[in-house]
């Protein structure tokens, strides 16, 4: 397993590679050991494509999110809300899916969403924290301050997400 830094700090990429035989494919996901993070939660999402879920981030129990695409593919979104950083506002999009082998470990303090491109997407989260449901917000995916280009107008979202907020009303 190689590890890809980015101009964002703590924000890294995973490259793996899957072991194929006749019986199908075996790949490894995530190395606590290479990660330096203990992952206590783990979920997953399956979602069609267009479908566009974010961006999210939890403000009181921040998560950093160690995600890989088991299925399909996605285009991975993340912007820094870590108010002291240098990329504070920024924005780091990756193609993640099962045929590059690819995963993100995104620290806490990031807001996070994609974008299923494959037929048929499924994606797995460990996480560094549980899930809080009174500390989520969400941030309107198409927020002209974040200058995000999703490549799609008009993503399949969830009633809640079409609601989001605008980057700049939110308090980080």
């Amino acid at each position: 397993m190689k590890i890809l830094k980015t101009k964002f700090k703590n924000l890294f990429i995973f490259k793996s590679k899957n072991f194929f035989d006749n019986r199908g494919h075996f790949r490894e996901l995530a190395l606590e050991k290479k990660i330096k993070k203990k992952l206590i939660f783990t979920v997953m999402s399956k979602s069609k494509k267009n479908v566009l879920r974010g961006l999210h981030m939890q403000k009181k129990f921040k998560q950093g999110k160690y995600i890989s695409c088991l299925k399909g593919e996605i285009l991975d979104v993340v912007v820094d809300c870590r108010k002291k950083s240098k990329t504070f506002g920024k924005h780091f999009k990756i193609i993640l899916s099962e045929k590059n082998c690819k995963s993100i470990y995104i620290p806490p303090g990031f807001l996070h969403g994609f974008l299923g491109l494959g037929k048929e997407n499924i994606v797995i989260y460990g996480c560094t924290n549980y899930r809080d449901q009174k500390s989520e917000i969400g941030v309107s995916w198409n927020d002209k301050d974040l200058k995000i280009n999703w490549n799609i107008k008009s993503p399949i979202l969830s009633k809640k997400d079409s609601q989001n907020l605008k980057f700049k009303d939110v308090k980080f």
